[in-house]
């Protein structure tokens, strides 16, 4: 007799789902990830934004030049005063999947939202949920709770001026222990500020206000590091901005219809080869992109009547027609505003030239790097990879995370714990180089920093970044510590977009282990260990463990701490003319201005 039990499949398990029943089985598919808030793309802010879309929408249209937006004890209030949703279908626009005015052109030419989804969604995955809309003297409410209508709505007067207030508390159940970062917030409201010139934001009496739009986006990212004025143009659908500096790489800041799209996508790309063909044909030659672009700090905001995104979080465009009129579009913008600003083009011819040879000088020192490596090895030595990848075809390519560890003794309980199809590990044979003020050489001359470039794939592209997620594992001691800081050193320094955009993470690991017979407690400071030594003091066998390093850890433990509920802090730089400052203060020559900090800051 077979002792596995047959699955009987058959017409019983065919289920047909609501759509509010759907979005609360997979958030994912209409938020991204969920998350606690640590990360700028947690689902908690994929919540905010989709309200305020709706609200920067009706300013789109010329309608409210206003928006107030306050976020207390976990619930977010947004107030604008655009034209309100008409009562008669308030309940529905909130609460039924593919209802909405952005089907009519005439309403809405240009907004973000198209597919009917994202309000309907963030009151799916609210514990609390109300409306109001306020409409020619009339006013309407409903209250819902996890996307079921609570309420009777009946419309009353009012003195109220026009527009939607929406209030909701994300459910705890679905993103626990869940909280607001202001800083991550106002990132996101500048964006919507620059995006939309002479709209007022406000966040708890904070105000958000742009005069010149992307401009002003680039003159904060960049301060006095730009080498050359800023070119701004804004013509019709497209408006655009960029600069050099001394930085290595590429950073952009790209947007469609007033959303940030991290990923990028079509527009982006059109973007980058226009300012190339752009280059070329101003100065009547043929030089390379990376030539070009290596330095170059850019905006990008087109306005798309359909646009086409790649997920419902819309991170990245995927309208493949827009090459053939924005790509000549940016390129004729770029030759325009050289002509009209020679003062412009000399500089930018300078950097284009110092960066075309600095990669030549670079590609004899590349060729002897892979040679010393070919000696070595014929893999990259102490990389235990995983199966899938990020940019692969398989649904688990954007799970993709590797681990650097600083030696053998704490990767090999890593290697043993991790999830193989997932989660690779690069075991560092010592304290890397301090590559602060050097030149993209040193990586090529040091044989380590060479293999953790190799390792992830971006010697010649970031676009080829072979995980979704580089963690940094080291020890919680000084000597941790300062290698975590060399490692960030080189990432700000030769790799920058890629701790800008959120590759770049911490690992956070207990520090202690208290348990009696019966309970086990992992605690992350000495808080944490109080509380659990309270507790647990009172069984029997009690004891408290202190962890000296990871390989302390043993590999059935480790499991815990890099699986499902991994501690892992994304690094996150505020602007990019941040970086210098911060590389020469803390990894500099400054040795007697660093210690003298150090001792009036040591707690």
């Amino acid at each position: 007799m077979n002792s596995v039990q047959e699955t009987i499949y058959d017409e019983s398990k065919i289920l047909t789902l609501s759509s509010l029943e759907h979005i609360r089985l997979r958030p994912g598919m209409y938020i991204g990830r969920l998350g606690n808030g640590s990360h700028p793309s947690d689902g908690i802010y994929v919540l905010l934004k989709e309200i305020v879309d709706n609200s920067i929408d009706e300013f789109i249209m010329g309608f409210g030049k206003r928006i107030d937006i306050r976020v207390e004890n976990g619930a977010v209030n947004i107030r604008d005063f655009g034209r309100g949703i008409p009562l008669g279908k308030l309940v529905e626009c909130v609460s039924i999947i593919n209802t909405g005015a952005k089907y009519n052109d005439e309403v809405f030419q240009f907004s973000v939202g198209l597919n009917g989804v994202g309000t309907k969604a963030v009151n799916a995955l609210s514990d609390q949920f109300e409306v109001t809309s306020f409409r020619e003297k009339k006013s309407l409410f409903a209250q819902f709770k996890s996307g079921e209508l609570k309420n009777d709505p009946a419309t009353n007067d009012t003195n109220e001026s026009n527009g939607t207030k929406i209030r909701f508390t994300p459910d705890s159940k679905l993103f626990p222990n869940y909280c607001y970062d202001l800083g991550t917030i106002r990132k996101q409201l500048w964006n919507y500020a620059y995006l939309n010139r002479k709209l007022t934001i406000t966040l708890n009496g904070e105000k958000f206000k742009s005069e010149n739009g992307l401009l002003d986006l680039l003159k904060e990212e960049v301060s006095e590091a730009n080498l050359y004025d800023i070119v701004h143009c804004q013509n019709g659908k497209l408006e655009m901005a960029l600069t050099h500096t001394e930085h290595y790489g590429e950073e952009y800041f790209s947007y469609v219809n007033g959303h940030h799209t991290n990923d990028g996508g079509t527009h982006l790309s059109a973007f980058r080869e226009g300012i190339l063909k752009g280059a070329n044909q101003f100065f009547n030659a043929s030089f390379d992109g990376p030539d070009v672009r290596d330095g170059l700090v850019g905006a990008v905001a087109i306005k798309v009547q359909e646009p086409i995104f790649e997920s419902q979080t819309k991170n990245k465009l995927g309208n493949s027609e827009l090459r053939s009129w924005l790509m000549p579009l940016v390129r004729d913008t770029i030759v325009d505003f050289l002509y009209k600003h020679p003062e412009v083009a000399e500089p930018l011819k300078q950097k284009i030239q110092t960066n075309e040879r600095i990669r030549k000088e670079l590609n004899n020192v590349k060729k002897a790097a892979r040679e010393n490596a070919k000696k070595s090895a014929l893999t990259i030595p102490n990389l235990k990879d995983c199966k899938f990848h990020l940019g692969d075809k398989s649904e688990r390519g954007d799970e993709s995370t590797v681990f650097i560890t600083e030696g053998m003794s704490a990767g090999g309980s890593m290697i043993s714990a991790r999830d193989v199809y997932t989660q690779a590990v690069f075991c560092l044979k010592g304290k890397p180089l301090n590559c602060h003020g050097q030149g993209k050489e040193a990586i090529y001359k040091n044989l380590e920093l060479y293999n953790v470039m190799k390792a992830l794939g971006i010697e010649d592209s970031l676009e080829d970044l072979r995980y979704s997620k580089v963690v940094i594992a080291t020890d919680a001691d000084v000597d941790g510590l300062h290698i975590r800081n060399l490692l960030l050193t080189f990432f700000l320094q030769f790799y920058e977009p890629l701790v800008l955009q959120g590759n770049i993470y911490i690992l956070e690991t207990p520090l202690f282990r208290v348990r009696n017979q019966k309970t086990t407690q992992y605690c992350y400071s000495e808080t944490e260990k109080d509380e659990a030594f309270e507790k647990l003091q009172k069984g029997t066998h009690f004891e408290v463990t202190r962890f000296k390093g990871l390989g302390e850890i043993s590999p059935k433990e480790f499991g815990q701490f890099i699986g499902k509920n991994m501690r892992a802090v994304p690094v996150g730089v505020e602007h990019t003319h941040e970086v210098p400052e911060l590389l020469n203060f803390y990894m500099g020559t400054n040795t007697a201005e660093r210690r003298r900090y150090i001792m009036e800051n040591l707690v």
